[in-house]
C-alpha cells in the first residue's frame, strides 16, 4: 500500500465518522514566537485543547500534519528515526473519548490497512511503581483501567497489553506529572506498536524485549493521548471538565508496517532517495551498515531542508535558519562518509526525487527545488571553507586533544576521523572515550536550551511570555506610527526575560524615536486596555484592516486580536493583528515596556530587543 493510499484512507476514514478535515498548519508559524517548527499536528490546536472553540465550530478534527523534531536528531541513521514526518492525527474536543478513540484506530488499522492484529500490541498507563518496564513513580491519577478493559474487548490478548509508568505512558508539554506547572493539562496515553517477528531482539538493549525496546523489534505506530487532568497548586491532579482525545500516528511508519518492512526507508517515502544514493556512491544500501547509515542521514535531513527552505527559510546562525545550516552540514559530512564531493553533491537530482515524492501533497516542490539546490549548493562552497580553516586551525595547534579534537569539531564542522588522522601524523593519539565525554557535555547543555523551543514547540508559553507576545503588538503598532506604516515584523524571538523583534528599516534609529516609540507603548499599557480575540475568515479579517504579513500561511479561519480604547470606539484601533500565539487579557498587565537595545541584523532588517519591568 503506498503512502498516499495510506494518508487518504486515515483522512476519509475519520470524515465519514463526523470529524471535520483541517488543513494543515505550516512548518514554519507565521507570527508565533513559541516555537521554531510545528512538531506535531496537536501544537496549532492547544487553545481548542484547553477549552477554546474551533473556527470550524466543529468538535471532531483531523488532518495530515508535517512536522519537524530535533530531539531525536542524533539517532537518525537507524531503521525508524527521522527529522521530518508527517502526523495523521484525529481529535475530540470535549466530545468523545476512549471507547470511540482506541476501536476506531483498532478498526483502521486492522481494516483500512489490512495489518495482522496477532502482531499488534499496546501499551496502557499504570500508577504503580515498578509494574513493568518504565514503571516511575506513583501519582494520585489512578492507573488506566478503562483503556486495558477496551483493549481487551477489542481481542488484544492480556500477553500483548503492557503497562508503564509516567515516562512513557503519560503526555504533558512539560512531561511527567511532577513537572507540569500549576494549571497545566495532560493526561495518560495508551500507544500502539507493530511487532516484526523476524528481527531478532539485540541483548544489548536488554535481557528481555518490549514493546519501548530500542531494538527494532517493535514499531510504535500510534498514540492516543487522553487529556483529562489539569495541575492544581497543591500539586494533585484534577480531572478537567472537557475531556479531549489527541491521536498521532506517524504516516512514514504506518507505511512500514503496511508494506511489511521494520525499515521505514524502504518505504516509497523514501526508497527513490535511497536508490538514487546507491547510483551516486556505488554503495549497497541493504548490504553496507554503514553506508546505509550515512544515506538515511541524508535521506531524512535532506527532505527536512527541503520542506523547511521551500517555506523560505535561508541557511543563517539565526533560529530556522541556524537549524538549516547545521542539518546541511550533517548531510555533507555523511556524503563526505560515503566518498562523495562535499562541492560538487548533487542536490538538484536529489531534490527532484523528494519533490516527486510529494507531488501530490506539496505540488510546488518540483518548480521550487531547482532554487534551493542552488542555495545549497552555495552552502556547501561554504562548509567546504570552513573545512579547511579547521584542518588549518589543528596544524597548527601545539597540542591536540579530545579539547581540541572537539573545538574543532563544533567550530568548523571537522569530523573526529580527520582530527585523528592528523594527530596521528603528529605522533600523538586521541581518547575516543574523552572526546564523546565532550560531545555528551555539550549535548546536555544544548539539548537543555532546545527542549525549551523544541519540545512540541510548546514548552514556553507561560504567563512571562504571554506578556512579552502581547508586547510585541504594541511595539509593532508603535514603530509604525513613529517611522512609517511600511513597517513590517520580520521575525521574533521571545523568552521570559525578554522580547527581540525584527522588522524592515534602512536606518538606525535616532535616541528620540526609540524613546517616542517606548513612551507610545508604556502609554498603552497605562491605559490598560483590553485585548480582545475574534475568530473570522481569513479574507474578512484582512478587509478589516487586521495587520498580515504571512498570508499564504494563514488557514482561512483565523484568529485576530484588537486592541483598542473603548471610551474612543468610534476611532480606529490602536492594534489589529492576526495571530495565533498567546495574549493577555489586559494591556495593564504587562509592566514598564523598557527599549535595552538595537541593532542591524541584516541589510534594510532591525532589530529591537526590549525588556517588561515590573
Amino acid at each position: 500500500m503506498t503512502s498516499d493510499e495510506i494518508r487518504r484512507k486515515y483522512l476519509e476514514f475519520f470524515e465519514k465518522r463526523g470529524h471535520k478535515i483541517i488543513p494543515p498548519a505550516p512548518l514554519v508559524l507565521a507570527n508565533d514566537p513559541t516555537t521554531l517548527f510545528t512538531s506535531s499536528g496537536m501544537q496549532p490546536l492547544v487553545p481548542f485543547l484547553s477549552g477554546e472553540t474551533h473556527p470550524s465550530g466543529f468538535k471532531r478534527l483531523a488532518d495530515s500534519q508535517p512536522s519537524l523534531r530535533l530531539e531525536d536528531i542524533d539517532e537518525v541513521g537507524d531503521n525508524r528515526h527521522t527529522t521530518f514526518f508527517e502526523m495523521l492525527g484525529n481529535w475530540s474536543l470535549g466530545d468523545y473519548f476512549k471507547k470511540e478513540q482506541l476501536s476506531w484506530f483498532y478498526e483502521f488499522l486492522t481494516t483500512e490497512l489490512g495489518l495482522d492484529k496477532n502482531r499488534l500490541w499496546v501499551s496502557v498507563f499504570s500508577a504503580e511503581s515498578g509494574s513493568a518496564v518504565g514503571g516511575e513513580g506513583k501519582t494520585n491519577v489512578p492507573s488506566d483501567t478503562e483503556s486495558l478493559a477496551i483493549w481487551k474487548g477489542l481481542g488484544i490478548p492480556e500477553n500483548r497489553i503492557c503497562f508503564y509508568g509516567v515516562k512513557k505512558n503519560w503526555w504533558s508539554r512539560s512531561g511527567e506529572p511532577k513537572n507540569m506547572p500549576e494549571g497545566e493539562i495532560g493526561g495518560p496515553d495508551s500507544e500502539v506498536f507493530y511487532e516484526f517477528p523476524e528481527v531478532k531482539h539485540d541483548l544489548k538493549y536488554g535481557k528481555t524485549c518490549h514493546p519501548n525496546c530500542d531494538c527494532g523489534r517493535f514499531l510504535e505506530i500510534g498514540n492516543s493521548v487522553f487529556i483529562q487532568y489539569q495541575k492544581q497548586a497543591d500539586g494533585s491532579l484534577k480531572e478537567l471538565p472537557q475531556k479531549n482525545v489527541d491521536f498521532g500516528g506517524g504516516l512514514e511508519r504506518l507505511a512500514a508496517a503496511s508494506n511489511n518492512v521494520p525499515d521505514i526507508f524502504q518505504t516509497d517515502l523514501f526508497s527513490p532517495v535511497i536508490n538514487k544514493l546507491e547510483k551516486i556512491s556505488a554503495k549497497n544500501y541493504s548490504k553496507d551498515s554503514l553506508a546505509s547509515r550515512q544515506m538515511r542521514i541524508i535521506c531524512d535531513h535532506l527532505k527536512a531542508c527541503l520542506m523547511i527552505a521551500n517555506e523560505g527559510v535561508f541557511p543563517s546562525n539565526k533560529t530556522q535558519g541556524y537549524v538549516l545550516r547545521r542539518m546541511l552540514r550533517r548531510i555533507l559530512m555523511a556524503a563526505k562518509k560515503l566518498g562523495l564531493n562535499v562541492t560538487g553533491f548533487p542536490f538538484e537530482e536529489i531534490l527532484f526525487e523528494i519533490a516527486v515524492i510529494y507531488k501530490d501533497v506539496f505540488p510546488e516542490l518540483i518548480d521550487n527545488a531547482k532554487d534551493i539546490s542552488l542555495v545549497f549548493s552555495g552552502e556547501a562552497g561554504r562548509f567546504e571553507k570552513s573545512l579547511n580553516l579547521g584542518i588549518k586551525e589543528l596544524e597548527k595547534a601545539k597540542t591536540i586533544d579530545a579539547k581540541t579534537a572537539f573545538y574543532v569539531f563544533e567550530s568548523f564542522g571537522l569530523p573526529y576521523e580527520v582530527v585523528e588522522e592528523i594527530a596521528k601524523d603528529k605522533g600523538v593519539e586521541i581518547s575516543k572515550k574523552e572526546f564523546d565525554s565532550e560531545m555528551e557535555k555539550h549535548q546536555r547543555l544544548s539539548k537543555g536550551g532546545a527542549e525549551r523551543i523544541f519540545r512540541g514547540g510548546l514548552a514556553d508559553q507561560s504567563y512571562e511570555v504571554t506578556k512579552y507576545h502581547t508586547a510585541t503588538h504594541l511595539l509593532h503598532q508603535a514603530l509604525r506610527q513613529v517611522l512609517a506604516k511600511s513597517v513590517r515584523q520580520e521575525g521574533s524571538n521571545i523568552t521570559a526575560e525578554r522580547l527581540r523583534f525584527d522588522f524592515n528599516w534602512n536606518e538606525k534609529l535616532t535616541p528620540e524615536q526609540l524613546k517616542q516609540v517606548q513612551d507610545l507603548v508604556n502609554s498603552v499599557i497605562d491605559r490598560n486596555l483590553p485585548v480582545v480575540c475574534e475568530v473570522m475568515d481569513k479574507d474578512q479579517a484582512l478587509k478589516s484592516g487586521a495587520l498580515g504579513f504571512f498570508r499564504e500561511k494563514y488557514q482561512d479561519r483565523v484568529k485576530v486580536y484588537t486592541i483598542t480604547d473603548p471610551s474612543t470606539s468610534s476611532g480606529p484601533p490602536f492594534s489589529r493583528e492576526i495571530c495565533g500565539g498567546p495574549h493577555v487579557g489586559m494591556t495593564g498587565e504587562l509592566g514598564r515596556f523598557k527599549i535595552i537595545k538595537q541593532e542591524a541584523v541584516a541589510k534594510g532588517i532591525r532589530r529591537i530587543k526590549a525588556i517588561l519591568e515590573k
